[in-house]
């Protein structure tokens, strides 16, 4: 593997300083795309809310809550308070 630029170098640093800022609008989005969402998508959707939750390290109660519960107003209400952190 070639070594990489400088350039590079600062792709890469700049997105692990912000990772949790790219997870956290991930989990937004999520958030519309649950309250449209039916069937099997909908299932979908909550397994990556629930993956992008354990990332941002919520409380594994407060996950199984949300998902347990299937209400994507309650992963807004998250959503906020992440945010406002």
């Amino acid at each position: 593997m070639a070594e990489r630029t400088r350039y590079q170098e600062a792709i890469i640093r700049r997105y692990y300083e912000n990772h949790d800022v790219i997870k956290l609008q991930r989990l937004s989005e999520l958030v519309g795309d649950l309250f449209l969402a039916q069937g099997k998508s909908r299932s979908r959707l909550w397994q990556r809310a629930e993956t992008a939750m354990r990332q941002l390290k919520v409380p594994a109660d407060r996950i199984q809550h949300i998902v347990g519960s299937d209400n994507p107003s309650l992963l807004a209400t998250l959503v906020k308070e992440l945010q406002a952190r």
